[in-house]
């Protein structure tokens, strides 16, 4: 089965704006980023345009390329008086501590999980957020099964590590240092793959009616690739396409943390 990430970030976004329709006030979200580029910028238009149209106020506050690391942790002490809820929106220029940065982004205010230490298990990452909703949708179970992460990012590999060690699951987590991975691809039951390294996982490494969560984007040749073969859809009882599979979902998951942390306040 390949997963159509865009019809179910629609029912997200549907349940977003039933919710916010019910809501007081308007949730308000605020974006910091940092001389954007070119994909950066399409991402933010993206979340720019799917705020407005489900009713959530949205302020993007671009920093100049030459701004310190202590400037941009004042600006965001300082909105948390004019928001409900913030962003960081990575990458930012090598200068800038992204560490203190993303640390200054108060708890009850992380829209994007950056905190995420298992202990919330309303507010996901919004890549684990989109796991989470994949597998609840298809009856996807991951305790006491061998769930095998590929990369170890912030986005991707850290969060996922811990949030499916609290469902129970057995997790391997390897990296590039860990050379070669074809025996941990091959036991594995559920594969979550975030290493942004084209078609990194071919048929041949994976088991029978595994369950893969592609979540590793890169572009290679003016096109978007995730790290596993589209051919391994023949031998997957589950996969993520990329794009429209985890990519689509993560921007609704994130709008639904905003309702559910201004709904908190």
């Amino acid at each position: 089965m390949i997963v159509d990430g865009k019809a179910i970030a629609v029912d997200i976004y549907r349940e977003v704006q039933n919710q916010i329709s019910h809501m007081e006030t308007k949730p308000h979200l605020t974006v910091f980023t940092c001389a954007p580029n070119f994909e950066t910028q399409k991402y933010l238009t993206l979340k720019s345009k799917k705020a407005h149209e489900v009713g959530i106020g949205i302020t993007v506050i671009e920093f100049p390329k030459d701004i310190t690391t202590e400037e941009v942790v004042t600006s965001i002490t300082n909105a948390r008086m004019q928001t409900d809820g913030m962003i960081v929106q990575l990458p930012f220029p090598e200068h800038i501590d992204v560490d203190a940065v993303l640390e200054a982004v108060p708890l009850a205010y992380d829209v994007d999980a950056v905190h995420y230490n298992g202990s919330d298990h309303r507010i996901l990452p919004p890549v684990v957020g989109a796991i989470s909703e994949i597998a609840k949708r298809n009856d996807i179970l991951f305790a006491a099964q061998k769930v095998t992460i590929i990369g170890r990012g912030k986005l991707v590999g850290k969060p996922a590590e811990i949030w499916c060690q609290r469902q129970g699951a057995q997790v391997k987590t390897f990296t590039k240092a860990s050379g070669d991975i074809t025996e941990a691809t091959k036991d594995a039951h559920i594969l979550i793959l975030g290493a942004g390294h084209p078609y990194l996982v071919r048929p041949e490494m994976i088991a029978p009616k595994v369950v893969i969560f592609d979540a590793g984007t890169s572009e290679d040749g003016g096109m978007l690739k995730g790290d596993a073969d589209p051919a391994c859809a023949e031998k997957a009882a589950l996969i993520t396409p990329v794009p429209g599979g985890i990519g689509p979902i993560t921007v609704a998951i994130l709008l639904r943390n905003l309702v559910i942390i201004s709904s908190r306040q």
